[in-house]
């Protein structure tokens, strides 16, 4: 049991020095294709690509933030933090998303005038900048796919919504280098701002029901106790509550009812059989309270 615990434990930290690797290299390339990004913007008078690149601005910030707060939360428990700081990364995922939650909102009070009022744009620029823009976000999507933190695959999902982004800008150069489609360029902005916005919200209350401490989304708390109260010497089981650290360690507590005061060595097995039925179903620290059928559960919600 020793054996399996450690193991969570190198494996975790294998997948956070990865996912603290994966969103540095994210943030740089944000960073620089940020600054080429305004520039083509403003070479271009595209409104997409300034949008984007306003987009990108706060991505990098974000990026930042995530990455360092990733790094921390690594760190082991403390007098302070009992848990450790795992939730650093959680609070990382939450002001990534706030942040392109905001930059979205922004873009789109900036572009629809812009759908009124189309301006001339550089397509040929526009197609270059384009193709840039999906080496360097999909390079970093790439290099960014497998991290296992809800803080980097928020980040990466929006990697990736980049790499889309910057298609649709493809795909718009050309249209309007042969034709005269000047709303088009307006129009593919506020398309991806909007796509953005929908999933930037979808994440954000993934993230909120976490800090709010809902239950695990992949933890079926009824099949749980019916399995307990399988178990030899189980009468019921109560009181039980179940919350997410970070969105992948889970933590758990509950009341055992036992039938009868067994010996020292099968309580130790029946607690040992409870806490390996747990771990099964997908929790990583689990708090065992066991109880006598005579005795009065002290909390008001047993």
């Amino acid at each position: 049991m020793e054996s399996g615990n450690v193991k969570n434990h190198h494996e975790h930290g294998h997948h956070h020095s990865g996912d603290v690797e994966a969103l540095g290299g994210a943030f740089l390339l944000n960073f620089i294709f940020t600054l080429i990004e305004i520039a083509g913007g403003l070479w271009t008078n595209s409104v997409a690509i300034l949008a984007d690149a306003l987009h990108d601005a706060g991505d990098s910030l974000a990026l930042l933030l995530a990455w360092y707060l990733q790094k921390a939360s690594g760190k082991q428990r403390d007098q302070q933090f009992s848990y450790g700081y795992g939730r650093l990364s959680l609070l990382a995922a939450l002001i990534n998303g706030v942040v392109l939650l905001a930059g979205s909102i922004v873009v789109i009070v900036h572009v629809i005038p812009r759908l009124f009022e189309p301006q001339i744009v550089d397509a040929t620029g526009m197609f270059w900048l384009a193709l840039l823009g999906i080496a360097f976000n999909g390079f970093a999507f790439w290099r960014n796919q497998k991290s296992q933190s809800l803080n980097a695959k928020m980040v990466n999902w929006h990697l990736m919504e980049d790499v889309l982004g910057w298609t649709v800008v493809l795909i718009g150069s050309i249209a309007m280098h042969f034709g005269d489609f000047l709303w088009l360029d307006p129009l593919m902005a506020l398309g991806v701002t909007l796509f953005i916005l929908w999933n930037v919200f979808r994440s954000l209350r993934r993230v909120a029901r976490i800090f709010l401490q809902s239950n695990p989304e992949d933890l079926d708390l009824d099949a749980l106790e019916s399995e307990l109260r399988l178990m030899n010497n189980v009468e019921d089981v109560h009181d039980v509550h179940a919350w997410s650290l970070d969105g992948k360690y889970h933590v758990l507590s509950l009341h055992v009812v036992i039938s009868q005061i067994p010996d020292q060595e099968t309580l130790v097995q029946l607690k040992n059989q409870i806490r390996e039925q747990t771990r099964k179903m997908g929790i990583d620290h689990a708090t065992i309270e066991i109880e006598l059928p005579s005795e009065a559960c002290v909390l008001e919600n047993c």
